[in-house]
């Protein structure tokens, strides 16, 4: 069940305070949440980012904020000596830097493999070199591929069926291969449906949960592809920056470069999906419109946290419907400051 004090900060808050630690990634949109709550636990930030989907807006109230806790690095995780000096006197490493597409990584294979694959290379070995003691890399549960059983198990044989999903999956493999070769902690957390705001509502790569947002609060009708009785395992982004900090705090002898997911082990279909959002933004008179299924697409996936409690002491913090209200209100607000 979802907590809703500050409690849940308790297994890490004090772990964080005055340390130093390093985001790739940190002006994205996960990467940007966790970047201000880092701050907030009183962490010394060193983001690097080249903004290629990342929003430099996300982080300048924050140096203006904290300019003697935050620096930021504009570069990318491919430009070895960006990275290190990014990485330089930091203890903890949370690798979110990575093209996230998978239509995008069909169109820029080679591009995907880069920046996800040879990216996590560059990253756990500038950590390695700079005296870090733990990485957390944000994984995909899109590793999953078209295995029908459910929940998705960490013990499932990966069947990634895109370049981004394999991407995704080599990356995890890096950080398990320099556990063992190198001795660098690390943890490999597999999101699910992440959602949230600051989460881009526009172009051809925008997620389903803010192009809903988007449709519904400018009049028009949202598109479901297929009939809208697949399913998803729809994350708030609280839970996974919470299990992000999890991950980066926890204790040595639990943590060695295991996959672990990170969802709300709950089922939304599309259609529940769009139901929902349309009475959020109060346009409940629009009905979905239908369009040829996707091809390939899975039908259902969601996550069982079971090693997530176990290993990281993991439980949401903010139900599905509370992490959906809080978008649609931050696209509102986002929308009328234009």
């Amino acid at each position: 069940m979802a907590r809703s004090s500050d409690s849940y900060r308790s297994p890490y808050a004090a772990a964080y305070a005055g340390r130093r630690v390093a985001i790739t990634g940190g002006a994205g949109f996960i990467g940007s949440h966790l970047t201000s709550e880092l701050l907030d636990l009183g962490a010394q930030v060193s983001v690097i980012d080249d903004l290629s989907a990342g929003d430099g807006q996300h982080l300048w109230y924050l140096i203006d904020t904290y300019p003697d806790r935050l620096r930021f690095h504009f570069a990318s995780i491919l430009e070895p000596r960006a990275l290190k000096e990014a990485l330089q006197d930091c203890q903890v490493v949370f690798h979110l830097a990575a093209m996230n597409s998978v239509q995008r990584s069909v169109e820029e294979p080679e591009r995907c493999f880069a920046v996800n694959a040879t990216g996590t290379v560059r990253v756990a070995n500038a950590a390695r070199d700079t005296g870090a003691t733990r990485l957390v890399y944000a994984g995909s549960s899109s590793v999953y591929g078209d295995d029908p059983a459910l929940p998705k198990s960490e013990s499932m044989l990966p069947r990634p069926l895109s370049p981004y999903a394999a991407s995704k999956y080599a990356g995890e493999t890096v950080v398990r291969s320099w556990w063992h070769s190198y001795g660098l902690s690390g943890v490999c957390l597999r999101f699910f449906n992440v959602f949230g705001p600051r989460q881009p509502a526009d172009g051809a790569y925008a997620s389903v949960v803010p192009a809903f947002i988007r449709r519904l609060s400018v009049g028009q009708r949202p598109s479901i592809y297929g009939d809208g009785s697949q399913s998803r395992d729809f994350t708030p982004v609280a839970n996974v920056v919470h299990a992000v900090l999890l991950a980066g705090a926890a204790d040595p002898a639990t943590v060695s470069g295991q996959s672990i997911n990170i969802g709300c082990a709950e089922r939304t279909t599309i259609l529940q999906l769009a139901s929902t959002l349309a009475r959020l933004v109060g346009r409940q008179d629009l009905k979905p419109q239908f369009q040829e299924p996707r091809a390939a697409e899975v039908p259902h996936s969601v996550a069982s946290i079971d090693l997530a409690r176990r290993l990281l002491g993991y439980e949401p913090i903010k139900p599905v419907e509370d992490g959906l209200a809080e978008t649609v209100a931050w696209m509102s607000r986002a929308a009328a400051a234009v």
